[in-house]
């Protein structure tokens, strides 16, 4: 075993593998960037380095700078978490050429498999089954268009070099391809650097079904069961489980035995996962997708029910160690289930959030995991991946499993940061989801009844309290402890009915309302109860933020004199802003543009999300503030629309 490694990654990855080192007694090394200087990954591990500024181009996916940090600490290995290096065969070649272990498959079997249109062509080789769609790379954007028309609508366009949902894109109509095909070639060329696409059949209703693999460096191979990872947004997983409820015995063994000749085929070794895409009325009819060479996000959910700790058996492998157990000897126990939580505003359309996190409170006890890369004073900001951290729970069933992750997800407290905790909460209660009826379709048709329309009143009830309560004086200086009774703010009038207080208030993203209390309330710091019509209602809360069950919102004052003023829509000039904080990637106008109602006009991109700002009327572009590089925050000005006059007769 190694005496000491390097984690080139960060956030709750980098935390989840130094637990296990420490766990092995084996001396972890963390990096980091500026930003992540006071950052948990740093803060637990024996050795932590500074590898440069923010841009993840110039820390965490430097390889020189990584290299320079494994040879000032005297590490032997280097572990790359997943995503970033994880996949990058050049990464694992300049290790071994550096004299560091890379804790993962070869070189070659990361190049192979992470260019899909090679890596399909050598799984059917190899008898596996996989999903019909182009052959060939390097194909251009007329023989993308022709292979689609050729399969048929719909199809799926997918980055060949990347995973992770990152530039795929579901199309519908041959009138729409040319630009699909453009927007799915730019983002995969800024995930990925490269923007070589294929096309695929797309399968309605389908399953996502992924195995999980372990070879050594000795010719053993097995599979640890499978992973259901059919709730997803936007092609990205959000809720995962094993086992499936899909799969039978038979099912199962013929998807293990198909992932084992796939690691195989490109000589794989350590921890992998093979994702097939299966007919939900069909499971026997399953169709290879990718191979993942690295760590899973998800990998939890399989250690919960087969008891193997997945990144011990990665440093073992690694390690020239073989596999203790045979493929007779895997057997899975209970059902887990993993939820990940993101910094996004589910209530603004799921658009990346960002802030310091104020309250923190994570859940743990019995049968219930966290995973997590926070703590409180954390800054989540637009530069890296938004997932924060991952709850897991564990039970005999699935019944079971469900519950506790429900009750789970409803102690986490992240306020400072919007997340998607309480999203989550109410799709793992949809009664599909409960039945097991699931596809990677459901959470898209049934997102509209999953996000609250209107805030609770009691949310506005607490926020006026917690302003209320910041008002009453603590002594009015003629003697101690006395109280001026006219600086009491409880609406009381000099010979009339006294009036309640009432608050302007404006929750992000909604328009103001004007509140009036009328129930009782406590607040404490950290704490505020109110009580309407015989309920009583307790949220967290930290500065502006209030949370309960998951949810959070962020209620600031309001001054309608001083919006009135300032307010976009003065003077009949519209203003433009940042839905998220992100940075500027693409401007399309010039000051003195005429622009058309619905035209775009500029792209934010935050999290490896991209996000189109329209015209909202046809009129001149009477301010630019930003420009391609621009970093900006949330609600920031970008531009201002100044409409065209109506004609009148």
């Amino acid at each position: 075993m190694f005496e000491t490694v390097l984690v080139a990654n960060r956030g709750e990855i980098a935390v989840r593998v130094i637990r296990t080192l420490r766990a092995l007694g084996v001396r972890s090394v963390a990096v980091f960037s500026d930003a992540d200087a006071d950052a948990r990954h740093v803060r637990e591990a024996d050795t932590a380095v500074r590898i440069g500024p923010a841009p993840a181009a110039e820390s965490y996916l430097s390889v020189p700078r990584l290299l320079e940090a494994a040879e000032l600490t005297g590490a032997q290995a280097v572990h790359p978490g997943y995503g970033f290096l994880a996949e990058n065969a050049d990464f694992a070649r300049a290790c071994a050429e550096a004299g560091l272990v890379f804790i993962g498959p070869p070189a070659d079997a990361i190049s192979l498999m992470g260019d899909k249109i090679r890596a399909k062509e050598t799984v059917r080789a190899a008898g596996v089954p996989v999903v019909p769609g182009s052959t060939g790379s390097g194909l251009t954007d007329a023989e993308l268009a022709d292979a689609a028309r050729e399969i048929g609508m719909p199809v799926l366009l997918k980055p060949s070099a990347g995973g992770g949902g990152k530039g795929m894109r579901l199309v519908r109509d041959t009138a729409v391809l040319a630009d699909e095909i453009a927007a799915a070639r730019r983002e995969a060329r800024a995930s990925f650097g490269d923007d070589t696409l294929l096309v695929e059949r797309w399968i309605d209703r389908p399953r996502h079904i992924e195995i999980q693999v372990l070879a050594d460096g000795h010719g053993n191979v097995v599979h640890l069961g499978e992973r259901e990872c059919s709730l997803q947004r936007r092609h990205q997983k959000i809720i995962e489980e094993a086992p499936s409820v899909l799969l039978d015995e038979s099912t199962r063994a013929s998807m293990g035995e198909a992932a084992v000749q796939a690691a195989r085929s490109c000589g794989y070794r350590g921890a992998g996962t093979v994702e097939f895409i299966v007919p939900g009325g069909d499971p026997s009819s399953y169709y290879f997708m990718e191979m993942n060479t690295r760590l899973q996000v998800e990998h939890p959910v399989t250690e919960l029910v087969t008891g193997l700790d997945l990144v011990e058996w990665q440093l073992r492998v690694a390690s020239g160690e073989k596999l203790a157990f045979a493929q007779a000897d895997i057997a899975l126990t209970g059902h887990a289930i993993e939820a990940r939580l993101c910094a996004e505003d589910p209530a603004r359309g799921f658009l990346p959030s960002g802030g310091t996190v104020l309250r923190l409170r994570e859940p743990s006890g019995s049968g219930v995991r966290t995973d997590s890369g926070l703590s409180e004073g954390t800054e989540v900001g637009s530069l890296y991946d938004p997932m924060l951290s991952k709850v897991i729970a564990y039970g005999p069933d699935r019944a079971t499993a469900l519950r506790k992750l429900r009750a789970a997800l409803a102690e986490t407290v992240t306020l400072g940061v919007q997340t998607n905790a309480g999203f989550l909460r109410r799709l793992l209660a949809h009664p599909a989801v409960v039945a097991g009826e699931l596809d990677t379709g459901l959470v898209e048709r049934e997102v509209e009844g999953l996000v609250p329309g209107e805030v609770p009143v009691e949310v506005y009830e607490a926020a006026a309290a917690v302003r209320l309560d910041a008002l009453k004086p603590s002594g009015d200086g003629v003697g101690d402890g006395w109280t001026d009774p006219f600086s009491v703010p409880s609406g009381w009038r000099l010979g009339g009915t006294p009036t309640p207080p009432a608050f302007d208030l404006r929750v992000t993203g909604l328009e103001p309302v004007s509140h009036v209390l009328r129930g009782t309330h406590t607040v404490t710091t950290d704490q505020v109860s109110v009580s309407l019509d015989g309920v009583r209602h307790t949220f967290h809360r930290a500065a502006d933020w209030l949370g309960r069950d998951g949810d959070a919102w962020h209620v600031r004052d309001h001054d309608p004199v001083a919006a009135s003023l300032t307010g976009a829509g003065a003077s009949g000039v519209d203003s433009l802003t940042a839905p998220m904080p992100g940075t500027v990637t693409v401007v399309k106008v010039a000051v003195g543009d005429e622009v058309t109602a619905g035209q775009s006009l500029l792209v934010v991109e935050a999290m490896k999300m991209e996000h189109v700002i329209s015209a909202p009327h046809a009129g001149t572009v009477a301010e630019l503030d930003v420009a391609p590089g621009t970093t900006v925050a949330m609600d920031q000005v970008l531009a201002v629309i100044e409409p065209h006059e109506e004609v009148t007769e």
